[in-house]
């Protein structure tokens, strides 16, 4: 028995964790362990035999019991130990940690103002919740117009108190509506542009979301031409796409411009040459634009014989897929970690 109790401690001091203390504790003092074995084979000796040998035995067990604690207590001191020294162990370098960044959006729609900025454009912004009539019928899209077709719009309804619709509301469908607010306030000469979300009842899919952004542009001043448009256009898209990218204008149709145009871009991956991105054509569509509608004018006070202006409207999201190479526009919003980092 002095042998098993001498065996016993030399293992318990060997011991560096809990649980290889927690096995030699279970070897010795475990329901199967060796003293407990050894305390209930007692029955079989003689009473005499049994009171000695039973002592002897409680002792053993004692012993190995508080040799078993104290080593405890030394292991737990010196992982304690060995954490402080960790934690107060000021000359090891900081950890690195991530920066913020401006979402890739953001980061597109700051560029495009500071373009604009530049060319001597100000900043002008409206509400997103707008009236029909500020959305539509002042940019002339009366009721039967058939171009309100052309965007699926979410109305809103303001009640009355007798339940009848007090005002017509509507989520704006393009930023177009600020132009209208600004040159009610304001005589020409005018410089503006007005950025901001616009919201229209579209399915989501690769290339459209019912949820975007616009920059909306207006120039309006005595003798504004068609020549001026062109210009500020073609530094813009070499501002934002390289010196090398050609521009050009189509014929097209907005209700608040005429003559109104398409302006598309010399396609990024091909140079012009055609490939499947611009559909074997070189070319991509970028924006819209044209003359201000002289019924605009009317609608707020201006004299149509003297001032002429231009307009024109940029969808965010399609100059970021361009500038950025990205073919789906729903990644802007999944808010993909691996995807955000990249820019």
């Amino acid at each position: 028995m002095k042998e098993i109790e001498k065996t016993a401690i030399e293992e318990i001091s060997k011991t560096q964790t809990q649980e290889e203390l927690e096995r030699v504790r279970l070897k010795y003092l475990g329901k199967k362990g060796i003293i407990t074995e050894k305390l209930s084979g007692l029955s079989k000796l003689a009473l005499p035999e049994k009171k000695m040998v039973g002592k002897e035995l409680n002792i053993i067990k004692k012993n190995i019991t508080d040799a078993i604690e104290k080593h405890s207590s030394e292991i737990k001191k010196n992982v304690l130990s060995d954490i402080s020294k960790n934690v107060i162990d000021t000359t090891l370098p900081g950890k690195p940690f991530d920066f913020g960044k401006l979402h890739p959006l953001t980061q597109v729609m700051n560029e495009v103002k500071n373009i604009f900025v530049n060319l001597g454009f100000n900043i002008a912004t409206g509400p997103e919740i707008e009236t029909d009539y500020y959305n539509f019928t002042a940019l002339n899209i009366p009721k039967d117009h058939p171009s309100r077709d052309m965007q699926d719009t979410f109305y809103i309804g303001e009640q009355g108190n007798n339940g009848t619709m007090k005002q017509e509301l509507l989520l704006r469908t393009h930023t177009s509506p600020v132009q209208v607010r600004v040159m009610e306030n304001q005589k020409p000469p005018i410089r503006i542009i007005a950025p901001g979300k616009v919201y229209r009842h579209e399915a989501v899919d690769a290339s459209h979301s019912f949820v975007f952004h616009q920059v909306e542009g207006l120039a309006v001043d005595e003798d504004v031409t068609f020549a001026d448009l062109k210009a500020v256009l073609e530094i813009f898209v070499k501002k934002m796409f390289g010196e090398n990218i050609a521009s050009r204008f189509r014929p097209s149709f907005f209700p608040f411009t005429e003559p109104s145009a398409e302006v598309d871009m010399q396609c990024l991956i091909c140079k012009g040459k055609g490939c499947s991105v611009c559909s074997q054509t070189g070319w991509v569509e970028l924006l819209g634009c044209g003359m201000v509608h002289p019924k605009v004018f009317e609608f707020v006070g201006y004299d149509t014989e003297k001032y002429t202006g231009y307009a024109f409207g940029i969808g965010i999201e399609r100059v970021a897929m361009l500038k950025l190479g990205i073919d789906n526009m729903r990644l802007f919003y999944e808010n993909d970690m691996d995807f955000l980092s990249q820019f």
